[in-house]
């Protein structure tokens, strides 16, 4: 792999990385609250999932890189322009679930992402087959953080169980 390949695989960690600076002493209860979500993963594992997604992407970006000659031209405009937009649609999902707490939002953007997710693929794949393959993990993820993010959505959209009154006995 060339060096320009060890830069693209790691170029997508920017965003995770940033989002932890940001956020990492708020991560550990990011899914608790009144009405804690038992399939929830935690931060750490989704972390991990993340920082895995976005090396696989960034290889698959390298792949399209090397196949279309190794050099930021004319031909890489739409292919990896469009990597480069979904990539901050996806890093900016990151910021609205974990600093920004709107789930709503981040829901729109993830429903975004499958878009340009699968627009990627197509363009990618008759450029190198394989950096299209390797983006299937990649929307199996986006799948559960949309499901992710509409419950936590749908949920800070109940009102919380008050307790109601009791009647006080009149004397």
């Amino acid at each position: 792999m060339r060096p320009q390949g060890a830069v693209l695989v790691a170029l997508p960690q920017v965003g995770l990385i940033v989002v932890w600076l940001l956020a990492h002493h708020q991560m550990s209860g990011w899914c608790d609250g009144p009405r804690k979500l038992p399939w929830c993963p935690p931060y750490k594992v989704l972390l991990v999932v993340w920082t895995t997604i976005y090396s696989i992407m960034g290889y698959a970006s390298y792949l399209v890189w090397k196949e279309l000659g190794g050099a930021f031209r004319q031909p890489l405009a739409l292919p990896l322009g469009l990597y480069a937009v979904q990539l901050t649609i996806s890093w900016t999902v990151l910021i609205l679930i974990f600093v920004a707490h709107t789930p709503g939002l981040a829901l729109l953007h993830v429903l975004l992402l499958y878009g340009l997710v699968v627009s990627m693929a197509l363009i990618w794949h008759p450029i190198n087959k394989l950096a299209a393959l390797l983006l299937l993990p990649y929307l199996a993820w986006l799948t559960v953080t949309a499901s992710i993010a509409y419950r936590l959505w749908s949920e800070s959209l109940r009102p919380e169980r008050q307790p109601q009154p009791t009647a006080e006995k009149s004397h």
